[in-house]
């Protein structure tokens, strides 16, 4: 093979390349943080006792599960500009990603609040707790705590599927690389680089959900449990 790899001109590109994984980071954070609590409350409104929110809840979730996330946000971005509503591509993309994330929270939100046990549900209501107090204080924590780290790698996904935005020309770590392999034809080294920065992300996503885990669960770190 007389292919001759060649990463020095990277160096003229490095802005590209930290202003997309800023992007990336950027856009990551705030989807996980949106798509956290939209999932939540959806995830709440699939246990609630009124048939109309459950059956809006599944009617959602399966749409969302079972259509490309790139379709969606195609129908976010080019779809709803067609209607007179103009988002940027960057708000277009954590919209689409917000909705996409929120679905697949909900799920595993679900099953948590599904995987609390009955009687302590009913020792609260005995106690005369309002419903909200049974959600905030008996219901959510536990919850939260059994399905932590199926949440993780959730989110970690997340930040994988932000290279897809790139589609529509959000100006994240993909959309930079292919500006760059562009320019240059050397998409060879340009790609094994972003593939290189996406397993730090990766990683580096992974530790700090971890830690944040072992502060706010501290019964996983006694437990010993694999976040």
């Amino acid at each position: 093979m007389s292919y001759q790899f060649d990463f020095s001109f990277l160096a003229d590109y490095w802005p590209l390349l930290f202003w997309g994984t800023v992007a990336t980071i950027r856009m990551s954070v705030i989807v996980t943080c949106s798509g956290f609590v939209f999932g939540t409350l959806c995830a709440v409104a699939s246990t609630s006792r009124i048939a109309v929110l459950r059956n809006l809840v599944a009617v959602y979730v399966e749409a969302i599960r079972n259509t490309p996330l790139l379709v969606q946000l195609f129908l976010v971005y080019f779809g709803l500009s067609s209607l007179g509503l103009r988002f940027s591509a960057e708000t277009s993309a954590l919209i689409g990603l917000t909705i996409n994330v929120g679905a697949y929270s909900s799920e595993i939100i679900r099953a948590g609040l599904e995987a609390i046990h009955r009687g302590q549900i009913e020792a609260a209501d005995t106690l005369g707790f309002s419903r909200l107090q049974v959600l905030a204080g008996v219901m959510l924590p536990p919850a939260f705590e059994k399905v932590y780290p199926a949440l993780v790698s959730q989110y970690v996904l997340l930040m994988l599927g932000t290279s897809i935005t790139s589609q529509i020309s959000a100006e994240e770590l993909t959309g930079a690389a292919s500006r760059i392999q562009s320019m240059t034809f050397r998409s060879f080294e340009v790609y094994l680089v972003i593939l290189g920065v996406y397993l730090v992300l990766s990683f580096g996503m992974r530790g700090l959900l971890r830690l944040l885990g072992l502060v706010l669960f501290p019964r996983l770190r006694r437990l010993g449990t694999n976040l």
